[in-house]
C-alpha cells in the first residue's frame, strides 16, 4: 500500500484470493465505535423528540462521511492513499468530540462539526477526482449538492442551522435516488468536454475482482453493525457496573444479551452485510446502502434504550420505553423491506412475521406504562426471537421430506 498520489494500479486478486479488511481499514473503523458511542449518549436520560431528532441527524451525517470512504478504499484497494484515509479518520474523530457540544448548543461544537464534515466530504470528492472513476452506485460521494447547506450553515445559528444540516441530507438522499448512471456518466462526459481530465468508468478488471469488491464491502458493512451491537454491549455493561447487584439487574442483564445476541443472529446468519433478511445481490448499492445506515441507526438507538433501562429497573419513563420499542419496530420495518427484494419470497412471511414484530413493540410501548423494565425488554427479546423460531419451523418439514426422500 502507497501514499503516493503517483501509484500504479495494484495487481488485482484472483478469484482464489479472498480479500478482507485491510489494517488500514480496521484502524479507520475505530473512529466508527468512537462516533457510534457519542452519537448514542444523546439519547441518554430521558429523550424528547428534539433529542431523537438531533440523533437521526447526525448519526446520518456521520454514517455519509465513514460510507465515503470505506466505497472508496474498497474500490482503490491497495491503491488506497494512507494519508488521505488518515485525514478523513481525524476528521471523524473531530466530528465524534463535538457531538456532545452540538447536543448543548455550543455554537462553536456545532461550526466545527459542520466544517470538518464539509472538509471530509470535500476530502472524499478529491479522492474521487484522483482516481478518475464515476462512482454509479453512491453519486453522492461525488457530488457536493448536500455539502452546500452545510457550508451555509457555518454562518447560521440554531434552529436555522439544524434545518440546513437536514437540507444537506436530504439532498444527498434525493442524488442517491433520483440522479441515474447515466445522468452521471453524462455530467462526466460533459466536464471531459470542458477540458476536465478523463475518466474511467465502470468496474475496473476481471468479474472475479468485481466479485471480491462486492465481498469486501459486505464484511465492512457487516463490521458497522457488528459495532453498533458491540455499543449495545458496552452501554448495559457500563450501566450496570454502577448500580447495585440483585435479582432484578441479573434479569435484565441476561434479557438485554439476550435481545442483543438475537438481533446478531437476525443479522447475520439470517441476514446479509448486516442487515436483516437481506440476501446477496438483491438489492442495488442505492438502495441497500441506505437499509444499511437506517438498521444501524435504529441499533443505535436500542443500544442507548438498553443502556437506560439499566438505570431504571422498576419502570420505564415513557420516552425510554418509546425508544427501545419504536428501534426495534424500526429495524423490523427495515427487515421487511429487506425480504421484498427476495426472489420467491413469502406473502405469509409479511403477515405472519413483519408485520407483528412491527406493530407488537408499538402496542407495548403504548400500553406497557405499568410493567417492569425487565419483563419489557424480555418482551422485546421474544419478539426478536420470533423469526428465527418460525424460519426454523418453516423449513424443518421441508428438510423432513428431504430426509425421507432420500
Amino acid at each position: 500500500m502507497s501514499d503516493d498520489d503517483t501509484t500504479a494500479p495494484a495487481p488485482q486478486p484472483t478469484s482464489e484470493e479472498n480479500r478482507h479488511a485491510s489494517w488500514l481499514e480496521l484502524f479507520f473503523d475505530l473512529v466508527a465505535v468512537a462516533g457510534v458511542a457519542q452519537i448514542a449518549h444523546l439519547l441518554h436520560g430521558v429523550p424528547d423528540l428534539a433529542d431523537l431528532g438531533l440523533y437521526a441527524l447526525l448519526f446520518l451525517a456521520f454514517w455519509t462521511a465513514w460510507i465515503c470512504f470505506t466505497l472508496y478504499a474498497n474500490v482503490a484497494y491497495e491503491n488506497t492513499h494512507i494519508r488521505t484515509v488518515l485525514a478523513a479518520m481525524f476528521g471523524m474523530a473531530v466530528m465524534a468530540a463535538a457531538v456532545a457540544g452540538v447536543h448543548e448548543g455550543d455554537d462553536r461544537h456545532a461550526r466545527v462539526f459542520a466544517l470538518a464534515y464539509v472538509l471530509i466530504r470535500a476530502l472524499a470528492s478529491r479522492a474521487w477526482q484522483h482516481r478518475r472513476q464515476i462512482l454509479v452506485d453512491w453519486p453522492a460521494a461525488q457530488m457536493s449538492l448536500g455539502v452546500i447547506p452545510w457550508t451555509v450553515s457555518l454562518w447560521t445559528h440554531s434552529p436555522t442551522r439544524y434545518w440546513l444540516w437536514a437540507l444537506g441530507i436530504a439532498l444527498d438522499l434525493y442524488v442517491t435516488f433520483a440522479v441515474s448512471a447515466r445522468d452521471i456518466v453524462e455530467h462526466q462526459e460533459a466536464r471531459e468536454r470542458r477540458g476536465d481530465r478523463p475518466s474511467r468508468r465502470g468496474s475496473a478488471g476481471s468479474p472475479s475482482f468485481a466479485r471480491s469488491q462486492t465481498e469486501h464491502l459486505s464484511e465492512r458493512l457487516g463490521l458497522f453493525v457488528i459495532i453498533v451491537l458491540g455499543e449495545g454491549v458496552a452501554q448495559v455493561v457500563g450501566a450496570t457496573s454502577e448500580a447495585e447487584w440483585d435479582t432484578k439487574l441479573y434479569m435484565l442483564a441476561v434479557a438485554a444479551f439476550f435481545l442483543l445476541a438475537t438481533l446478531w443472529s437476525l443479522s447475520f446468519r439470517h441476514g446479509y452485510a448486516g442487515v436483516p433478511h437481506l440476501a446477496a445481490g438483491v438489492l442495488p448499492a442505492r438502495a441497500a446502502l441506505p437499509l444499511h445506515c437506517f438498521v444501524s441507526g435504529c441499533l443505535a438507538a436500542l443500544a442507548a434504550g438498553l443502556g437506560a433501562a439499566a438505570e431504571h429497573l422498576e419502570t420505564l419513563p415513557d420516552a425510554t420505553r418509546w425508544l427501545l420499542c419504536s428501534a426495534l419496530a424500526g429495524y423490523f420495518l427495515l427487515s421487511g423491506l429487506a425480504w421484498l427484494g427476495r426472489a420467491g419470497r413469502e406473502r405469509r412471511w409479511l403477515l405472519c412475521v413483519a408485520l407483528p414484530c412491527c406493530v407488537l413493540p408499538l402496542l407495548l410501548a403504548a400500553f406497557g406504562a405499568h410493567l417492569r423494565t425487565v419483563a419489557v425488554v424480555w418482551l422485546l427479546a421474544l419478539i426478536a426471537l420470533w423469526p428465527i423460531r418460525y424460519e426454523h419451523r418453516s423449513t424443518k418439514p421441508a428438510k423432513q421430506a428431504v430426509d425421507s426422500g432420500s
